[in-house]
């Protein structure tokens, strides 16, 4: 995954797989939980999560946590609701453009 090769100074591949594994069980522990909320873009689709701080979150992007939590029953529960309040779809390319939020979803623009 993509999020694994931000690596921290002197840090492995296999420690920074293990931090984006660890930090994506506790987003989706938040989302059961119902302290995160997932949110879509209305104008481009995008994913961003409300309330997943950057202590818990550890520089995974909404992106990669999308893509990795994507195949979860529960987690397609949450983003058909978000798609519903938003009216629209995700947009699967305008999160691969790199569409994201650095507000929880206030406003989205594109990767930089």
């Amino acid at each position: 995954m993509a999020c694994d090769t931000r690596l921290k100074p002197r840090q492995t591949i296999q420690e920074r797989a293990k931090e984006v594994r660890e930090a994506v069980e506790r987003l989706a522990a938040a989302l059961r939980q119902g302290r995160v909320q997932v949110i879509v873009d209305r104008a481009s689709g995008a994913v961003a999560f409300t309330g997943w701080d950057d202590t818990s979150r550890d520089g995974v992007s909404d992106a990669c946590a999308y893509r990795a939590l994507q195949h979860s029953p529960m987690f397609a529960a949450l983003v058909a609701r978000a798609q519903a309040l938003a009216g629209r779809t995700v947009d699967k390319q305008a999160i691969a453009a790199g569409w994201h939020s650095h507000d929880g979803g206030k406003t989205f623009h594109r990767g930089h």
